[in-house]
């Protein structure tokens, strides 16, 4: 309920003040590539490990 009252609320803005689109539209695409930027690194991060081989070994058992 609470998300089709916002829905309809910003498409009332965005009705009464078209510019609010495109603001939002571009909050939408920075939020969805730093998200990407972030899960990449996250990733990346966990992918290389630890740099001891003999603790990974321990870890890992």
């Amino acid at each position: 309920m609470l998300t089709g009252i916002v829905l309809l609320l910003a498409g009332i803005l965005i009705a009464l003040y078209p510019p609010l689109l495109s603001i939002i539209v571009a909050s939408v695409l920075i939020a969805l590539g730093l998200l990407l930027a972030v899960s990449a690194w996250h990733h990346r991060r966990r992918r290389r490990g630890g740099d001891n081989p003999i603790i990974e070994l321990i870890l890992r058992y």
